[in-house]
């Protein structure tokens, strides 16, 4: 099963571009597993597998990597040529480096630019022309892609300080909290994110065999699974594990587990924006909405499954969650919502 799940707004700002040029999107959501009527639901959310499998459609489908929202078309295998000229790099400054280069060569430009300055770097959002980016889905998915790209060539992620985004906090702005880990600064002068230089020494450890199969579903999964194994939530998140039928660990456990004292842990969670409580009840709405498709599984079962003692205690929490009931949600999933 998936880990993580998607915002019903990442599943329809992905879809503007295409929508804009025409194309049948409930044709492609479907295509993807996702039911149309799922999405008539504010607060739903849909698997990381189905997200992947989502962009993937848009960009066979519209033959533009920038999914019909970029200042030019990106043809398809544009990122993949990106990828076979930065797998040489001696480090990762060379990889971003390269890579701004290459994307230099396309015009009007869609990039990232590398700025060093004492003990910082910064990766900052370069874009020529006019855009069809309302809900800011293009800029959100370049920065991601390639902070993530960077991360998994040199097998560790690069540590965010900060993101900095250059329009106004977006309705779906609690989001980002979860997608970069870091402190955020909106109506910023430039859309960027800074970390420490350190990272640009890293010497790349992939080789052309793992960039083949990368490639094979990239850079969807960039945007749809981030690696968090290296940052405190992920870390957190797989100590928990998925069995909620039992007692869950303990905070002191957990930190004794990372090897940092309580104190520490609480300070570190608030850097990535979370908590210890936020990360259990992410992980209890994860694994009800997975329990859920399953059509198989009664509601009861599912609430006895991610942890709840009575029925009405888990429909009561999945409504804070999500805006619905649980049968509700399923009747979204399935197609047959009424109303």
């Amino acid at each position: 099963m998936s880990n993580l799940t998607v915002s019903r707004h990442f599943v329809q700002a992905a879809l503007t571009g295409a929508e804009a040029l025409g194309f049948d999107t409930r044709e492609m959501l479907r295509a993807a597993g996702i039911s149309p009527d799922l999405l008539r639901i504010d607060m739903a959310r849909v698997s990381s597998d189905q997200f992947s499998r989502l962009m993937q459609v848009l960009w066979n489908r519209t033959g533009d990597e920038f999914m019909g929202m970029g200042p030019r078309r990106a043809r398809t295998g544009t990122f993949a040529t990106m990828c076979a000229l930065v797998i040489a790099c001696p480090n990762l400054e060379a990889v971003y480096r390269q890579a701004y280069q290459f994307s230099r060569l396309f015009e009007p430009m869609v990039a990232m630019e590398l700025e060093t300055q004492g003990e910082k770097a910064r990766l900052v959002l370069r874009i020529e022309g006019e855009i069809r980016d309302p809900c800011y889905f293009l800029r959100e998915s370049i920065l991601v892609i390639w902070h993530r790209l960077g991360s998994w060539l040199i097998g560790q992620p690069v540590e965010l300080e900060q993101a900095r985004f250059q329009y106004p906090r977006p309705p779906h702005g609690d989001e980002y909290r979860h997608i970069f880990h870091c402190p955020l600064a909106f109506e910023a002068g430039e859309t960027a994110l800074t970390f420490d230089k350190r990272f640009l020494s890293a010497p790349v450890i992939r080789d052309q065999a793992e960039m083949r199969q990368f490639l094979k579903t990239s850079p969807a999964d960039l945007l749809s699974r981030p690696d968090e194994s290296n940052t405190w939530t992920g870390r957190i998140r797989a100590l928990i594990g998925r069995d909620f039928s039992r007692p869950l660990p303990d905070f002191e456990w957990i930190a004794s587990e990372l090897h940092t004292s309580p104190q520490t842990l609480r300070r570190r969670l608030k850097r990535e924006n979370t908590s210890f409580q936020e990360i259990k009840d992410l992980l209890r709405r994860d694994l009800a909405i997975y329990y859920l498709s399953r059509q198989e599984l009664a509601i009861n079962d599912i609430a006895a499954k991610v942890g709840f003692t009575e029925p009405s205690t888990f429909h009561r929490a999945f409504k804070k969650w999500t805006g619905v009931t649980p049968g509700a949600y399923r009747e979204g999933d399935r197609g047959t919502l009424k109303g």
